[in-house]
């Protein structure tokens, strides 16, 4: 029986022929990655284990970015000792303000991660970079600790699922669109523990933002990973970015999938995810209408060039309606350059909106757009559970870049399609 790109990365890492599905293996990382929220709490246990160095130095990564210009006096004692550690450390790979930007936009335009890598990040939406098929999965920070000191990590192969695309996205459709409407056909728990991996004529049609967002929200499907196939533009992409040589691995032929759904990219439409779940989905056009209080277009989902190109492209020469807060967050500092060059930071001021610099901060509730009692968000961001940008009384309503912009522009849920 053959094996899938997830089955074969785990069994590479863990110097083993052959792994199947259900069975434990301690594998090496090629990266740890943690951020001034989790990399704090894995202190104490590094310490406790008796750590005093990093297995190695260029691959634990340190990005300070939930809550980056320190928001209140605890971000800031979190990210001084985050400092601290990462200066005593010698880490090569260590990002604050100025460098800093969304670690799972960073990273891969860093160059950090590449086809055939095994990243482990104290963060749940590390599964992000299986759009450059890398298995790549959120930990805890103990285990991260354990990481840092050993280089290693424990994993229970997962199954895999395949979803074969075909067909191309029509206008105003992306990847947010993909994924929104595979959770919302599986369910949060329909691939609890398994590898989702995306197959497929249709891939070819995706930019790696579009496969970034998808591999990224793998994890609101309960999925341990999202991965897909290194093709053409994956190996463009990466070899832009100068990055280490690489390994890509493809399933076989005869490998397992438990399960196999298919996928028509042509005919699927702008989705968001209504409140309280990232599966409650409906297409944009059943909701239009819905009263909105603030949009945001961002985060690791959605804060990369792409996305605010498709953003800008609406809301140039255009205002956003009366009472409505609009707050743009660029992935990355290098993003926000290009955003400059290109006009779209002019775009979006003269619109009336925000432009920020790179955080997490609304995403999570953090900073930089928390919601009062009532208040509703349209976001691109990437869970919209009870209280998640603030008050346990206010809701969030996940899209595409294109339905926030539109949104922004209208006041209430809308369709770009229609304006």
């Amino acid at each position: 029986m053959g094996m899938t790109i997830t089955e074969k990365i785990l069994a590479a890492h863990a110097g083993l022929e052959t792994v199947k599905p259900g069975g434990l293996i301690q594998a090496d990382v090629d990266i740890a990655l943690a951020n001034d929220i989790t990399l704090p709490i894995a202190l104490k246990p590094f310490r406790d284990a008796g750590g005093t160095r990093v297995f190695d130095r260029e691959k634990v990564v340190v990005v300070l970015d939930h809550f980056n210009p320190a928001k209140d006096i605890d971000s800031a004692t979190n990210m001084a000792e985050a400092r601290a550690f990462a200066e005593e450390m010698g880490l090569v790979h260590f990002y604050d303000v100025g460098s800093m930007g969304i670690e799972h936009v960073l990273l891969p335009e860093q160059g950090l991660v590449v086809p055939g890598d095994l990243v482990i990040g104290a963060d749940s939406h590390t599964c992000t970079y299986g759009a450059l098929a890398a298995f790549s999965t959120g930990v805890g920070s103990t285990d991260f600790a354990a990481a840092m000191l050993t280089g290693k990590a424990w994993f229970k192969v997962p199954e895999t699922m395949r979803f074969v695309l075909k067909g191309e996205l029509r206008r105003w459709v992306s990847g947010k669109d993909v994924i929104l409407s595979v959770i919302g056909e599986i369910g949060v728990d329909g691939a609890l523990y398994r590898a989702m991996e995306f197959a497929g004529k249709g891939v070819g049609s995706l930019t790696m933002a579009d496969r970034f967002t998808i591999a990224n929200m793998a994890i609101e499907a309960g999925a341990k990973n999202g991965i897909f196939p290194c093709d053409e533009r994956t190996r463009e992409y990466v070899e832009g970015q100068g990055t280490k040589p690489y390994t890509a691995y493809a399933s076989d032929p005869d490998a397992n999938f438990v399960e196999t759904r298919e996928i028509d990219l042509s005919s699927l439409d702008p989705m968001v995810a209504l409140p309280f779940l990232p599966s409650n989905v409906r297409p944009v056009s059943e909701v239009s209408g819905m009263k909105v209080d603030q949009v945001i277009i961002g985060s690791c989902t959605n804060g990369r060039i792409e996305d605010l190109r498709v953003a800008a492209s609406i809301l140039k020469g255009n205002k956003v309606a009366k009472g409505i807060r609009l707050i743009v967050i660029p992935g990355t500092p290098a993003i926000m350059l290009q955003a400059v060059k290109e006009g779209i930071v002019e775009d979006v001021i003269r619109a009336g909106g925000a432009f920020s610099t790179p955080t997490c901060g609304p995403c999570l509730g953090g900073f930089m757009g928390i919601l009062a009692k009532g208040e509703r968000a349209v976001s691109t961001t990437n869970r919209n559970f009870v209280g998640r940008m603030g008050h346990p009384e206010s809701e969030v309503v996940l899209s595409s870049p294109a339905v926030a912009a539109a949104s922004a522009l209208t006041g209430c849920l809308a369709d770009p399609g229609d304006l």
